[in-house]
């Protein structure tokens, strides 16, 4: 049973003003976080899953930006809050850890300056210096950097791609936020580094209570840190279930595709892969937007698929599934 709702999105439409025309890129997406719960958003590259969160933290802006819908977190609409407002949740109620932390640490302030100023925003009021310095120290002892002193006088550029890493989830958690939104953490570290630092995510939001929602097209990392997964195509949310049945009967045919694309260690065959490309968003096809790529449409997929509860806290957005089970690929 999913836990009492901190993040809800509602019917979440996003557009884009381009010299090509209107990019119609967010298609009705719908999503909900748990209080206490990891919940992962998978998808190709390009399906919308970093714009979803940068709607959340109203980072997508008019005029070129158009969004519509419901952003409800701890009781309030976000899109529908004045800016000054979503500026106090945003870093204090809710945090971001990006995928690039050379990209996301300024290089000409010290760590220490950085991590400082993240602290001055504590919802609970700015501590004193010492008290500020002492919290930071801590925190970076939890992310397992072993000479905090040195990494505070540091500069990004001193530090390596993995401490970089470790730095950013520190400034995610030292204000404990309720909400911590993970962008591909680790997409940038080599495989055993990021190994590590996403089970030292996991054991510090478990021990602190907070909720994740984890972006990333590494259906591995979903499998062994979430509670529960979305599946996202092109803008539009596919399929929903708690991870473990996700994984053990993916309904979507586009989950299928995706899960016969991951490599096996036994080397038991060859990854098929999902044959065609995202669609343009400039012109998206009607209906369901995987039908051109989807081995079962058929003509009603011409319309919006239907959202189907096929099992408990398991659900599905497609037309298979409305009357009878739908056949698995081969």
């Amino acid at each position: 049973m999913t836990p009492e709702p901190l993040l809800q999105i509602r019917d979440l439409h996003a557009s884009f003003v381009s010299y090509r025309g209107l990019a119609r890129v967010l298609n009705g997406v719908n999503l909900t976080v748990g209080r206490g719960e990891k919940v992962g958003l998978v998808g190709e590259t390009g399906c919308g899953k970093s714009l979803t969160m940068r709607a959340v933290l109203g980072l997508l802006q008019p005029p070129r930006a158009r969004v519509r819908g419901e952003i409800w977190f701890a009781g309030r609409n976000l899109l529908a809050l004045p800016s000054r407002e979503l500026e106090q949740i945003r870093g204090r109620e809710i945090a971001m850890i990006f995928q690039d932390p050379m990209a996301a640490l300024n290089p000409v302030f010290t760590i220490g300056d950085q991590l400082l100023d993240v602290i001055a925003r504590h919802p609970k009021g700015r501590p004193s210096a010492t008290e500020a310095w002492e919290r930071a120290l801590a925190i970076l002892r939890e992310v397992a950097l072993s000479d905090p002193e040195r990494v505070m006088r540091a500069y990004p550029v001193q530090l390596s791609g993995g401490m970089r890493q470790r730095v950013l989830i520190a400034m995610a958690l030292v204000n404990e936020p309720a909400l911590v939104i993970a962008d591909e953490p680790g997409t940038a570290l080599d495989v055993t580094i990021q190994e590590q630092i996403l089970l030292l995510m996991r054991s510090l939001v478990d021990a602190k209570g907070l909720s994740v929602l984890l972006i990333t097209h590494n259906l591995g990392v979903v499998r062994a840190l979430t509670d529960r997964v979305y599946v996202m195509y092109a803008g539009s949310i596919a399929e929903t279930a708690p991870t473990a049945d996700l994984f053990r009967t993916p309904k979507h045919p586009y989950t299928q595709g995706l899960l016969a694309s991951v490599p096996k260690l036994s080397g038991e065959g060859v990854p098929r892969g999902i044959e065609g490309m995202i669609p343009d968003y400039l012109a998206p096809p009607p209906g369901c937007r995987f039908a051109p790529r989807c081995p079962f449409a058929q003509p009603r997929c011409q319309q919006p698929p239907p959202w189907v509860t096929v099992d408990t806290d398991h659900q599905v957005a497609c037309v298979l599934y409305d009357a009878a089970p739908a056949p698995r690929l081969p």
